[in-house]
């Protein structure tokens, strides 16, 4: 995801320039290089999916944008009142186009009105909504590279007794197989997103990475570790590469799920702006595989 700017385009209307800057956000190119045509966004549309399917892509419709969840990116247009400060004609219905992120989903980017970024899309009036996703489904053979070093150590632990219960830090904590760490939520199925029915993998356990932190703090987005509302934070240690991979945290057996990417929630519990700067960077969703114990300056590395 990339920042870029409203498209200045006169015969294009309102609509489908914003469109344009969150397309090009999504995909990562210049906004000059999407073909930005004459008219309404139905028309940009038509010369979009020639784009992206001579990519191997398509621009999906979401049917009902009010429940959607998928951890990855969406444009939302939302529906707005009155017309266009520029002046320009109005061709398509009155709306902004706005590029959502997260389960739940939040606004991450809204080129035409920035005062949309951080809202849920649940509380919006959403009238279309798009997602690009690759013709090709095939999951393909992972091919080899150099193994990052998957050695670090635990830098902090925390727990909350009840979903949105405020976090509190500890110095050991007792982590139960097929559940997660002794007096957190998650453990007792109590959790915001626990499963309700059955087991599913990837909610006994959450880690995050301290570098990301000092990266954040750097960037001028200093938060601490139980605004994450992360279990445990790592130190040294790649955690997005252990995705798939069996670890050990000191002596409890671990696996690697898939990344633990943020949504509007956190936003909401502890404070605005954390979604977008967290994306790809929110952690790691992890399975317990054996009971043990876990203390602060516990080795992290492969089984």
């Amino acid at each position: 995801m990339i920042d870029t700017d409203l498209p200045t385009a006169p015969s294009t209307s309102p609509l489908a320039r914003g469109f344009a800057a969150c397309l090009a956000s999504v995909i990562e190119v210049p906004v000059a290089d999407l073909p930005l045509p004459a008219g309404d966004l139905p028309q940009a549309l038509g010369a979009w999916r020639s784009l992206l399917a001579a990519r191997g892509f398509g621009l999906v419709s979401i049917a009902d944008p009010a429940s959607f969840q998928w951890a990855g990116w969406w444009i939302a247009v939302v529906q707005t009142a009155g017309a266009d400060p520029s002046g320009a004609a109005q061709m398509d219905p009155p709306g902004v186009a706005t590029l959502a992120f997260g389960t739940p989903p939040g606004i991450v980017l809204s080129p035409q009105s920035p005062g949309l970024l951080g809202h849920a899309t649940a509380e919006l009036p959403i009238t279309a909504a798009y997602a690009v996703a690759s013709l090709d489904p095939v999951l393909r053979a992972a091919t080899a590279t150099a193994a990052p070093d998957l050695h670090g150590t635990v830098e902090g632990l925390a727990v909350a007794p009840a979903a949105e219960a405020e976090m509190r830090l500890i110095e050991v904590a007792s982590a139960r197989a097929g559940r997660g760490l002794d007096g957190d939520r998650y453990a007792a199925g109590a959790g915001t997103f626990s499963p309700r029915a059955g087991h599913r993998p990837g909610y006994d356990l959450t880690l995050m990475a301290a570098e990301v932190l000092d990266e954040l703090a750097t960037a001028g987005h200093a938060i601490d570790f139980a605004a994450t509302r992360r279990n445990v934070l790592t130190r040294g240690i790649d955690v997005n590469a252990l995705v798939a991979v069996t670890f050990r945290i000191g002596d409890v057996l671990c696996a690697g799920r898939r990344l633990c990417e943020p949504c509007v929630h956190l936003d909401r519990l502890s404070g605005p702006g954390l979604l977008r700067p967290l994306i790809h960077k929110g952690g790691l969703r992890v399975d317990v595989l054996t009971d043990g114990e876990i203390r602060l300056g516990a080795p992290i590395q492969p089984a």
